[in-house]
């Protein structure tokens, strides 16, 4: 697969163009005025090949944007992509990739495209253990706000690689009323009826964490509510409880070992801070042949 033909869809989604701008803060925190050590030992013509290799089982994801790292010091640079974002790796080590160029230019951007492959991948993995986890029961795996500054771009496409589906993007995308909202407004009904005056059309989520807050929420006819750090046992009286009147999330508290019996209860979606906010590098590698 072309390194260009994967790009096809993350332009589309404004990652390229994300990417470039985190890509040159990254460059210039890792290179600042040169890479010294290969400026003294790799010869300024030679070439090389090298490999990309997952040292371990995972879902692939940050493969273009590390061959864009890469081109930012050799234009020319050939990237031959083996396994696409979104594709598992099973059996480790496996090449991912192909790199073929400027020894100096693979040598120096290869952290950075390391850095990108690895945590990508790392949360594509992590959200894919989720989403098989609840295969069946209907319910979707979704992200949060909790990401790491200017990279929720990345991390969030990460996610849809791993077969998650993308909450709201920022403050502007979405009306979810949470716990310090209520206190100020005076109450759920009051922050609901405040917020349908300032944007009236748009669908109302309110955080509730118990029943009484619950039956607030719908009897201002909420459209979603969020069950916040409730057992399994209070989503599925939630669950019956609402029958079906409002779209129900479930969060807090949900671990890979819990996310099962939540999914069980009938609540229509689980949204998960930890795919991006505690997962691991994937181990990756850069070999040159």
């Amino acid at each position: 697969m072309n390194a260009l033909t994967e790009m096809d869809s993350v332009v589309l989604n404004g990652l390229a163009a994300a990417w470039v701008e985190i890509l040159e803060r990254a460059l210039a925190e890792d290179v600042a005025t040169g890479d010294i050590t290969t400026e003294g030992t790799v010869p300024e013509g030679a070439r090389c090949t090298a490999e990309i290799v997952f040292e371990e089982p995972g879902v692939v994801c940050g493969i273009a944007l590390a061959a864009a790292a890469f081109r930012h010091f050799d234009p020319d640079i050939h990237v031959e992509v083996l396994v696409g974002d979104g594709a598992r790796v099973v059996n480790a080590p496996t090449v991912v990739a192909r790199i073929e160029g400027r020894a100096r230019a693979v040598i120096t951007a290869e952290r950075v495209a390391l850095n990108v492959v690895g945590r990508l991948s790392g949360i594509a993995t992590a959200t894919r253990r989720y989403v098989d986890s609840v295969e069946g029961t209907g319910a979707t795996i979704l992200d949060t706000r909790k990401t790491t500054p200017g990279l929720r771009v990345l991390e969030r496409y990460a996610v849809a690689c791993g077969g998650g589906t993308n909450h709201r993007f920022g403050l502007a995308d979405a009306i979810l009323i949470k716990e310090n909202h209520i206190r100020i407004a005076g109450g759920i009904g009051a922050a609901v009826a405040a917020v349908r005056a300032a944007q009236p059309g748009l669908p109302v989520e309110v955080e509730v964490e118990t029943t009484a807050e619950l039956d607030e929420a719908l009897a201002v006819s909420a459209e979603r509510i969020l069950l916040d750090n409730m057992s399994p046992e209070l989503v599925a009286a939630s669950v019956q409880r609402v029958a079906g009147r409002a779209l129900l999330e479930a969060s807090g508290g949900v671990t890979l070992d819990t996310v099962r019996s939540f999914a069980e209860t009938g609540v229509d979606a689980i949204s998960i801070g930890a795919l991006t906010h505690s997962v691991r590098f994937l181990d990756v590698s850069l070999e040159v042949a």
